[in-house]
């Protein structure tokens, strides 16, 4: 009776996320949507939570709370900003955690009509956005008009595809309508998104099947190829950012703020080494928004895109924001990926054909959020939200079948004894 209504509102509260927290999120111009989404999803996570004889919440969970509530302390210690600001943005940075945790312990499962529902409505999502794409080759910007920037487009796009993914059988067939879904976010002219869509359709074409999921020197060549394909697209990027000088002229003028940021978070990173500058401080909307006196500090107040008057551009990256939480929060957050992978790969093993879907939703999800972080900060934000909610179905889906399998085995024991 629980795991039902569980069902039935996180169904509809996925739903409603999708639509208002992704397609129209800028169309509406209401920016507190993914926060009523997280409220609504943290309280369906109470429901969950009190209503279980045991309070059954999970470790990482609770690990991870209490490392925020850590910063959180650290940052009034040392008075990283205003108070306001240190709050902002430490919900903005929990949220992706929130999204995925919560989910992860609901566990809902989706019936099978409501499968049929989501996989027609994200064709209809779909098509729309085939639309949007269709007017802007034809020159009109709608993708600004109507998304508000070629990288929530991209975003989109995925976030329709993978939930397409997630209520197939995972056929070739479905494969290549994945793959098909996926081509129209090319239209973004995104450097990441072309490197996404290597990293993807290898993925789908070749790792999806068991076969090749074996370590031999074929799957050492094609990993190498895949590699290569994903820096060959998005070169332009890794150049621009990690090899050459941007100059204030032309076209690089609004790129200045992102090499700015790479550069500076080095500095942050041995200054306020091991845990960082704290929340709000620096390469957070938040850290803008209150303006930080890092900025100040470090000389780049007058930056086009960061300063106190115009800084759009202040968190227009993921990796720099991580000095906010120095060396300590760059192992931490690497080792909650680790703990995704590693996790995803013990319930795949356990059961292969009925686990490959979702194991490969994880990777896809884990390499697609790896890109952005280096010219985007899309895991703190709406579209992040949105992708950690895909991957908290994902693995509790694979946990779901785990478990399945488990009691099957013990019941087939007893009957043996």
């Amino acid at each position: 009776m629980l795991q039902e209504y569980l069902n039935k509102y996180f169904y509809n509260l996925f739903v409603i996320t999708l639509l208002f927290g992704i397609l129209l999120y800028d169309l509406v111009g209401f920016d507190y949507t993914d926060e009523l989404c997280a409220s609504a999803l943290f309280i369906l996570f109470g429901y969950y939570l009190f209503n279980t004889p045991d309070w059954s919440i999970n470790r990482a969970f609770l690990i991870t709370l209490g490392i925020f509530l850590f910063y959180l302390c650290y940052s009034f210690y040392i008075r990283s900003n205003v108070p306001a600001g240190i709050l902002s943005d430490f919900i903005i940075q929990l949220k992706p955690y929130l999204a995925f945790f919560c989910v992860y312990s609901i566990a809902p499962v989706f019936s099978k009509t409501r499968k049929e529902i989501l996989k027609s409505l994200s064709v209809l999502f779909w098509i729309l956005l085939l639309i949007v794409a269709v007017a802007e080759l034809l020159q009109t910007d709608a993708i600004y008009t109507v998304m508000g920037h070629p990288s929530y487009f991209g975003a989109a796009v995925i976030a329709v595809s993978l939930c397409y993914l997630y209520c197939t059988d995972f056929s070739l067939k479905n494969k290549l309508v994945f793959l098909l879904l996926l081509s129209v976010g090319l239209v973004a002219g995104r450097a990441k998104y072309y490197g996404f869509f290597a990293l993807s359709t290898i993925i789908i074409l070749y790792f999806s099947n068991l076969k090749h999921l074996k370590l031999n020197s074929r799957t050492i060549f094609v990993i190498a190829c895949m590699l290569a394909a994903i820096v060959f697209v998005a070169w332009s990027k890794i150049e621009l950012y990690f090899v050459q000088n941007i100059t204030a002229d032309g076209e690089d003028e609004d790129l200045i703020a992102r090499f700015v940021l790479y550069a500076t978070s080095l500095s942050v990173f041995k200054d306020y080494f091991p845990f960082g500058s704290g929340f709000g401080s620096f390469a957070t909307y938040s850290s803008g928004l209150y303006y930080s006196d890092i900025y100040t500090k470090y000389g780049v107040e007058y930056v086009w895109g960061m300063s106190k008057s115009y800084y759009s551009f202040i968190a227009d990256t993921y990796y720099p924001s991580l000095a906010q939480f120095g060396v300590a929060g760059v192992l931490l957050y690497i080792s909650f990926w680790f703990y995704i992978v590693l996790k995803a790969f013990s319930y795949f093993k356990k059961d292969t054909n009925a686990q490959i879907k979702y194991f490969v939703i994880a990777i896809l999800i884990t390499g697609f959020l790896g890109i952005e972080g280096i010219a985007d900060s899309t895991f703190s934000t709406h579209r992040g939200f949105f992708i950690l909610m895909i991957l908290g179905m994902t693995l509790s889906s694979m946990k779901t079948i785990a478990l399945k399998n488990t009691l099957l085995t013990e019941a087939a024991n007893e009957q043996g004894q």
